[in-house]
């Protein structure tokens, strides 16, 4: 692009400055033409050399034409005494000055300029007393110039190969100080590769240090931070297991110990035999739960989970699940109370978000006090509705706020083995409002009560 830019730029001067110098040329030579009225008499020695001397200067062709188109001189000597039929010069004898032309003929190579030959006539003035006169310019013929711009194409030539030079030595330039710069700039990225690689070879878990330049910081940040990220998920995963073998190898613990109770009496009494077998029943049932709810929270981790989206009526959904739960809490003498600020429709999968709203619920009941009241809340704008569960229960402590959600977590554990929890619920009801791409948040004054707060979208948006 340069090398066509300054070429073209350098063409366009060159044929400007060309065309001025003829142009000059020409005006001098029409003068010229009328002090030697060389139209009338065209033998002037003096002129025909000057007509040859520009020709062959400029390695072109000078015509002289009268006022009645007839051609006076050609330098050629082809023409000479023809009539001349053209545009340009008819247009420049009409004209005149104001006909000038001058014509560029890039393909052919030659530039062609009309210039009128003008002499000057005294003219008396419109007034019969006056005698004051006024000069008028009159137009006696054109004088038509072609000349090859040869000279201009050769220079053209010869700055394109050296300008072509000039760019094949750049460029080669430039390719070796890409090459020595890139050797430089790649060893950073292969120090950390390396470091990376001995990470994922496991034999370091520290995080990669290297140059800090702009370049490779960047890079070495965002693989730490996913280090750490992995770690976190390593540690998780690790301590989920952990979890997950002592919450099922408890009930399976317990039905051992009383199993071999059994076994190592003789005659035992029909009484002591059925409480073993309800404290073992009581263990199954436990063991059952903990299967489903790990199920349950296994599946809603799969990404892949299809949700059943249908417009539900929400209102009507946690009034069924209230009802459900009210016998559970009045044997506690708990009052559960509903309240539906507007009637609200949302697109969301009825079965999960039916399961939020009863752990929940269930979770107010079992870590309540006796006597007390659990108010379920419904709340839609024109985006997202809301459902507040909030109870008059132990509440929860302000270090264990961020932990509730962990699976097997729990802030009371000798309370929540007494009254049967998994520590899974609330894993449970985050993961499915997460699925709904909504959002949980609890707030929570210890000894005064909780309030949960699930917000979800009203119409369903999937990922496409």
């Amino acid at each position: 692009m340069m090398h066509s830019v300054i070429l073209d730029s350098y063409e366009n001067r060159a044929i400007n400055v060309r065309t001025s110098e003829l142009q000059t040329q020409m005006v001098i030579l029409a003068n010229h033409l009328i002090t030697y009225n060389y139209l009338s008499d065209p033998s002037s020695e003096v002129i025909n050399a000057e007509l040859d001397m520009l020709a062959n200067l400029y390695d072109g062709r000078v015509i002289v034409v009268d006022e009645n188109l007839k051609i006076v001189k050609d330098t050629y000597e082809i023409s000479t005494g023809k009539t001349i039929i053209s545009d340009e010069v008819v247009s420049c004898l009409k004209q005149g000055s104001a006909a000038t032309t001058s014509n560029y003929d890039q393909k052919n190579g030659y530039i062609e300029m009309t210039i009128p030959i003008l002499a000057s006539q005294a003219v008396s003035g419109d007034n019969v007393n006056s005698v004051s006169t006024d000069v008028e310019e009159i137009i006696k013929g054109v004088v038509l110039i072609s000349v090859s711009t040869d000279t201009i194409r050769t220079t053209l030539s010869v700055l394109s190969r050296r300008a072509m030079t000039i760019e094949i030595i750049m460029v080669i330039l430039i390719f070796i100080f890409a090459l020595i710069s890139s050797h430089y700039m790649v060893k950073p990225f292969d120090r950390i590769t390396t470091a990376i690689n001995d990470v994922k070879a496991g034999y370091t878990d520290q995080p990669v240090t290297g140059p800090n330049y702009l370049e490779t910081e960047h890079v070495i940040n965002a693989f730490n931070q996913l280090l750490k990220r992995m770690k976190v998920l390593d540690d998780s995963r690790q301590e989920f297991v952990s979890n997950v073998s002592h919450e099922l190898k408890t009930p399976i613990t317990s039905m051992k110990v009383l199993a071999d109770s059994l076994l190592a009496q003789e005659d035992v009494p029909n009484e002591v035999y059925r409480d073993f077998m309800t404290d073992i029943a009581a263990e199954i049932d436990r063991e059952d739960k903990i299967i489903n709810d790990l199920l349950a929270l296994v599946r809603m981790d799969k990404k892949a989970t299809d949700l059943n989206i249908t417009a539900v009526d929400i209102e009507q959904m946690t009034e069924i699940i209230l009802k459900r739960l009210r016998p559970i809490a009045r044997k506690r003498n708990i009052e559960i109370i509903l309240e539906s600020k507007r009637k609200i429709t949302a697109e969301i999968d009825e079965v999960k978000m039916s399961l939020v709203i009863m752990n929940l619920v269930e979770n107010a009941i079992k870590y309540n006090k006796e006597n007390g009241w659990i108010k379920v809340v419904l709340d839609a704008d024109h985006q997202f509705f809301t459902v507040d569960v909030i109870d008059s229960g132990i509440g929860i402590p302000e270090e264990s706020i961020n932990h509730i959600y962990e699976r097997f977590y729990r802030v009371d554990k000798s309370r929540s083995r007494e009254i049967g929890g998994t520590g899974l619920g609330l894993a449970i009801a985050r993961n499915a409002v997460l699925m709904h791409r909504g959002a949980i948040k609890v707030s929570s004054v210890l000894g005064e009560g909780t309030t949960f707060t699930i917000k979800v979208p009203l119409t369903y948006v999937t990922n496409n």
